[in-house]
């Protein structure tokens, strides 16, 4: 099963892909796994890089935000996993997540061999550095783990130093972003001293596994969802003039259009 799964989701242009018992995994939210009754089993984990040459380069969103919302592209990835699975193996069941997960991904990711653990609790991966999402299958077959030790990155602290949210003393500068109604007058500072209206890719970039990665030439995605459809710089009259239905596809619209209108006005210079 393992190399079924690994081989179809190669062929989506997903190379990173390992498996756990899923008693390996540190479980945060039970009530999904017994939701699609699954007490014991495995999880295929993997990671879907996402970086652009385009949404690497000069923007005032973050770089995950470039492309269309990723959930599209994991809901059509296990919408045709699924049926796959199902025909090839009717007596089992499987569960697919990313993000909202019932187990915590990154120490699984890292336990599972995909990457590291940073200093700025992101999974670092060799090939892309953490420019990637995080997605599983869940099933109750019993498949062998590829368990390893958990690892961190090298320490060395650049993605702290360089932190805006340390710098200013505040929560994450991305939570900022993201926040509802109106600011304060330092909030408006740190997004205008950013440039950035929806999150923050700032450890990241100074990351040396990015530059490693970079260096490699291995860093960007050939995954053709996330190579289309690129916006890296937007203003608040495209907001404006964005259908329902084009707005709905986008990483901020779950915030709604005022919260990215506001912080696109603050950048712009406008009164909010």
């Amino acid at each position: 099963m393992f190399a079924f799964i690994k081989s179809e989701l190669e062929k989506n242009n997903i190379e990173l892909v390992s498996c756990l018992s899923l008693n390996e995994c540190k479980i945060l939210r039970p009530y999904l796994l017994e939701k699609h009754e699954i007490n014991s089993g495995s999880v295929i984990i993997f990671a879907a890089p996402y970086l652009t040459k385009t949404s690497a380069g000069k923007r005032n969103i973050s770089s995950y935000a470039v492309s269309r919302d990723y959930h599209l592209f994991f809901a059509n990835l296990f919408k045709d996993l699924i049926f796959k699975l199902q025909t090839e193996y009717p007596n089992n069941k499987f569960a697919t997540f990313t993000d909202h997960s019932p187990i915590d991904e990154i120490h699984s990711s890292a336990k599972a061999g995909l990457g590291v653990i940073g200093k700025n609790h992101l999974l670092i991966t060799k090939k892309y550095s953490s420019y990637i999402f995080l997605g599983e299958i869940i099933t109750d077959a019993i498949l062998p783990s590829l368990a390893t030790e958990v690892g961190t990155c090298i320490n060395c602290g650049k993605c702290m130093d360089f932190c805006p949210a340390n710098i200013y003393d505040v929560e994450c500068i991305s939570a900022i972003t993201q926040k509802k109604g109106e600011l304060s007058e330092k909030e408006v500072e740190i997004i205008k001293s950013t440039n950035c209206a929806w999150g923050c890719d700032k450890c990241q970039e100074v990351c040396p596994h990015t530059q490693n990665a970079i260096n490699n030439g291995t860093i960007y995605t050939k995954i053709e969802f996330f190579n289309q459809n690129l916006t890296p710089t937007i203003t608040s009259e495209d907001i404006d003039i964005m259908s329902k239905e084009d707005f709905s596809a986008r990483a901020y619209s779950w915030r709604g259009k005022n919260t990215i209108q506001r912080n696109l006005k603050i950048l712009e210079g406008k009164e909010i």
